[in-house]
């Protein structure tokens, strides 16, 4: 199965906002991939939803218990530096390259610019649901 790690931007937007960002958090949880977390991307996640637009402890309590059901938590164990103008994105890598991804799901225009790491492809969602019936 296919192993993805999803970007924060990626659960934050589908949470909030809806729309492609859900829809791909509505296949992970379909089991379609296989979605690659870790904790500190956790922990991001939580803090902006709290932080940025106001969800109460119970909300994200809910929705992270949610999120446990069809995610896989990694713990890297690799320091990458592989995003120089926005360090905090080298989490992101670390955690697809912990996972073994395939894919790095993002909206970040600092990781689209990659293009890839370590031969993990990093691409926008609605690129990725486009991949998605090749892949299974």
């Amino acid at each position: 199965m296919t192993v993805v790690t999803a970007d924060t931007n990626i659960y934050i937007s589908g949470l909030q906002f809806g729309g492609v960002p859900l829809h791909l958090l509505n296949e992970a949880r379909a089991r379609a991939f296989r979605l690659a977390v870790s904790p500190s991307l956790l922990h991001e996640i939580r803090r902006v939803l709290r932080e940025k637009f106001a969800w109460p402890d119970v909300a994200l309590d809910d929705v992270f218990a949610r999120l446990a059901r069809f995610t896989t938590v990694v713990h890297p164990t690799r320091t990458v530096d592989a995003v120089p103008d926005d360090p905090d994105d080298n989490r992101i890598i670390e955690c697809a390259v912990e996972s073994g991804s395939g894919y790095i799901v993002t909206g970040d225009h600092h990781l689209l610019r990659l293009g890839s790491y370590g031969g993990i492809d990093i691409v926008r969602a609605a690129d990725f649901l486009k991949l998605l019936p090749s892949l299974s």
